[in-house]
């Protein structure tokens, strides 16, 4: 491989048949004791002038030609390892000088300079990763092992995204697992039902997550009271989930004050004080409205032996569990009803200090969460303890704040140019880098992307699990017995 050409922080160089070098791969530069880190972003045909001509001449020559091809001075094996050379388009790292990281740049010889392929494991011990916590990922292209630290997620606001069946949620199920193995308490906001079985192997049998693992069913499980709920919990609920208006929210204000004061606070006693309250009929009926909507969610009861508190809920997670909200069966406005308590409720929790840091995972979270609610992630919620993970597999539906405020993007394979565009708007990647690369990621290979690589972006093939993962559409032509027996049963008929 030789340097041909640098364009601000791009080298072209030119690689010859026989050097293998993929997309995502890592080159050193060496010279004089000094070495520039570059990523292999695209490749492609070195441009040679004269090269179109001579491939019309060749292809024209075989055309016609007819009897033995003599060539007695062996050209044709020079042209054609000409014609086979590429040119790799890499984007500059970073760099070493005499073997630890500089911010040093320069531009190396063109004809002193050593270039080599990179080990991703060499590439690892330069960063300094996995550290001390490491949370396995899979392999690098080369079969090098590709691990992060726990503690570069901790006060991080991380992204997983790709196309759908990419393998996303196998790799927020990873992750998940990893932090609890260090003690991390992780909150899952599980959409689909996803994650509940994480504590049985694929066989069936109790796994090591079992008994750190707790399932919330709302409506079901998962109930609370009144009097465990403050009046910001309900108002956030009856306004943004609801959209109960202004004046009824100040008539709401006032019965709660009334009911708290009577230390009354119950669904029954707050469906008979909207009753004989003495206010305008329209506001009546919107607070009667709102009520029913609460009391048919079965989300809230009377009853204290059935009421769960979060805070008790996660005092049985210390020293590392997964608590998953399970979504599956609500509907839209019941859902975004439940996240707006469990959200609402770890914020309450943690500006009091009655429960540590929080990892939140939210799947497709533009489905039940409001979108003030992700400044909020990206500011307050962040300082108070609750660092979250979103996943979604469409990447247009988070905010382009919550982009630029990222701090690691697991990107999986894309090949629409306006995902791709959406992603490289995170401020601590080059777009150059996301497009070239993301939309030829093979299924279940990451690209890593922010602070737990160092700024230097890895191509990552995801381990398997061995927990159920529940993750896989079911199909109706996967049993093959069954194909069987629809061709058996085709063919007699045709006869």
């Amino acid at each position: 491989m030789r340097l041909y050409k640098k364009e601000g922080d791009t080298l072209k160089i030119l690689c010859f048949p026989g050097e293998e070098v993929e997309k995502g791969d890592y080159l050193a530069i060496e010279e004089d004791g000094r070495c520039l880190l570059v990523q292999v972003i695209d490749t492609q045909f070195a441009n040679i002038p004269g090269m179109l001509e001579e491939l019309l001449r060749d292809l024209a020559i075989r055309d016609v030609a007819e009897g033995e091809d003599v060539d007695a001075l062996d050209v044709g094996s020079h042209l054609a390892y000409i014609q086979d050379a590429r040119l790799l388009v890499c984007k500059v790292r970073g760099a070493l000088k005499a073997g630890r990281p500089t911010v040093e740049r320069w531009l190396p010889s063109r004809v002193h300079s050593k270039i080599r392929s990179l080990k991703l494991s060499e590439l690892l011990d330069i960063l300094g990763l996995p550290g001390e916590l490491p949370i396995e990922l899979g392999w690098g292209r080369d079969g090098s092992h590709v691990s992060i630290d726990a503690k570069d997620l901790d006060g991080r606001l991380n992204i997983i995204t790709g196309k759908k069946g990419t393998g996303k949620s196998h790799l927020s199920k990873l992750l998940a697992l990893g932090l609890v193995d260090y003690g991390a308490t992780v909150v899952i906001l599980d959409l689909n039902g996803e994650y509940v079985n994480l504590g049985y192997t694929p066989e069936g049998e109790k796994n090591e997550y079992y008994d750190r693992i707790v399932v919330l069913r709302p409506g079901g499980n998962f109930r609370v009271s009144l009097a465990q709920t403050s009046l910001k919990i309900i108002m956030g609920i009856l306004v943004h989930t609801f959209g109960l208006p202004g004046t009824s929210a100040r008539e709401f204000r006032r019965i709660w004050s009334h009911l708290k004061a009577q230390n009354n606070l119950s669904m029954k006693a707050l469906g008979e004080a909207i009753r004989v309250w003495k206010c305008n009929e329209l506001v009546r009926d919107a607070l009667y409205s709102r009520y029913y909507a609460l009391v048919s969610s079965g989300f809230f009861t009377d009853d204290d032996g059935e009421a769960v508190d979060l805070a008790d809920v996660l005092k049985r997670l210390d020293g590392g569990g997964l608590l998953i909200v399970n979504l599956r069966d609500l509907s839209p406005s019941h859902r975004r009803m439940v996240v707006e308590y469990v959200l609402e409720k770890l914020v309450e929790l943690l500006s009091s200090w009655d429960s540590g840091a929080i990892f939140l995972f939210a799947e497709e979270a533009h489905l039940y969460m409001r979108e003030t609610y992700w400044d909020d992630v990206i500011t307050r919620m962040r300082h108070l303890g609750v660092f979250t993970t979103f996943i979604t597999n469409q990447p247009d539906s988070l905010g382009e704040n919550v982009y630029r405020q990222a701090d690691n993007i697991f990107l999986f394979n894309f090949t629409n140019q306006r995902d791709l565009e959406m992603v490289s708007r995170a401020s601590s990647i080059d777009a150059e880098t996301v497009k070239l690369i993301a939309n030829e990621l093979p299924p279940h290979h990451c690209l890593i992307l922010g602070y737990v690589v160092r700024d230097h972006p890895v191509v990552v093939k995801v381990r398997a699990l061995n927990v159920q993962t529940m993750g896989r559409t079911r199909l109706f032509f996967a049993s093959m017995p069954i194909v069987r027996a629809a061709r058996s049963s085709a063919s007699q008929r045709a006869s």
